[in-house]
């Protein structure tokens, strides 16, 4: 009977206990309290101009300025996640780029905490347009960076895995972090949304008159991704990552996509293969309704359904991933649709951590 009793207590205790876990708090990262949905969120179509132009609720203190962070909103302590910095393109800002790669959508499921940031303004730009550069947006981005991992260090939060995400310039910009001192030891992964292939990148279609006229808005983007002529392919960077590239169709000449890449090569993976396609029959939530007056397939139209050829480097060494990624039919600006998304993130999660990356794990 003693026995009995016994057993029968530590029984309560430990449902006690898994009770009381089952019901602690979900941690707030940032200072940025989870919303499910997302705060800020598109509708499905026909975005409102004044919610594209928010810059997120969380604040980078050391500048002052903002960003979006998003995260699970039942995010627990000793949690694995995916930490990714995602950068808009040229003329472009935060919130625009946040549904044009919809991650937030998928932030729940895949366990993916997500900073979009905003970069600061071209000088005497008229209207203004955002662009990334080298100078105070680098510390920005930085500071944003290791806020990130501060939170993670104290909430007990373990980033398993931390990715690059760009479009356009914001790819270019990407391309060029991943190469600093800064960026080098941390980064496991870059994506690069027709920001420029590292490994030798396709031609370029004619982006004709684009937006309306060269250098404003998105167009100064296209422009700087070689939309209106070659552009001196950087070499290869010294530091190992695996890297996805995506692209629409229309956005390269009618040489398509290389059959072979040199950063594959320098990862010591296989020959290109094709997988299977992915089907799409939701539109996504964005494009660029600048230039729909005199529309460009190679800029971009109206969003809609489609689908997307993906090919694999296969078993690159120490467990990197080599994808391309092309969007049938597709441009520079139509934003990505759910499905096309979702094959992205879960590449992007099918990578070994770099053995050299910085993480919390």
């Amino acid at each position: 009977m003693q026995v009995r009793t016994i057993l029968l207590t530590l029984l309560a205790i430990l449902a006690a206990a898994a009770t009381a876990y089952a019901k602690k708090e979900p941690i707030e990262l940032g200072g940025v309290a989870c919303q499910t949905p997302p705060p800020m969120h598109c509708p499905d179509a026909n975005c409102p101009a004044d919610l594209i132009a928010q810059t997120g609720s969380a604040v980078e203190p050391k500048t002052g300025r903002h960003f979006f962070l998003d995260y699970p909103c039942d995010l627990k302590p000793g949690e694995k996640v995916t930490f990714i910095l995602s950068l808009h393109g040229a003329g472009s800002i935060g919130n625009w780029h946040r549904h044009y790669f919809p991650l937030i959508d998928y932030a729940q499921k895949y366990r993916l905490v997500i900073a979009t940031p905003t970069s600061s303004v071209v000088p005497n730009s008229n209207p203004p347009s955002h662009v990334w550069n080298a100078g105070a947006d680098d510390t920005y981005l930085q500071n944003i960076v290791d806020l990130v991992y501060a939170q993670a260090k104290e909430k007990n939060i373990r980033i398993k895995a931390f990715w690059l995400v760009g479009h356009s310039q914001g790819g270019l910009t990407s391309s060029r972090l991943i190469r600093t001192d800064f960026f080098k030891d941390k980064v496991d992964g870059f994506l690069s949304l027709s920001g420029g292939r590292v490994g030798g990148s396709p031609g370029r279609g004619d982006f004709g008159r684009g937006p309306a006229g060269p250098g404003r808005g998105l167009a100064t983007g296209a422009a700087r991704a070689g939309g209106r002529g070659a552009m001196t392919a950087p070499a290869l960077p010294a530091n190992d990552f695996s890297f996805i590239y995506e692209t629409g169709q229309h956005e390269m000449d009618g040489k398509g996509l290389p059959e072979t890449s040199a950063w594959a090569e320098r990862e010591g993976c296989g020959a290109r293969v094709r997988k299977a396609d992915v089907v799409d029959t939701k539109a996504g939530y964005v494009y660029d309704s600048r230039p729909q007056t005199h529309p460009t397939d190679a800029w971009g139209r109206l969003p809609r359904p489609g689908t997307a050829e993906v090919f694999e480097y296969p078993n690159c060494k120490d467990g990197r991933v080599v994808y391309d990624v092309v969007r049938e039919g597709k441009g520079h600006t139509e934003g990505l649709e759910p499905h096309i998304t979702e094959q992205l993130i879960k590449l992007m999660l099918s990578a070994k951590p770099s053995a050299h990356a910085k993480q919390t794990d």
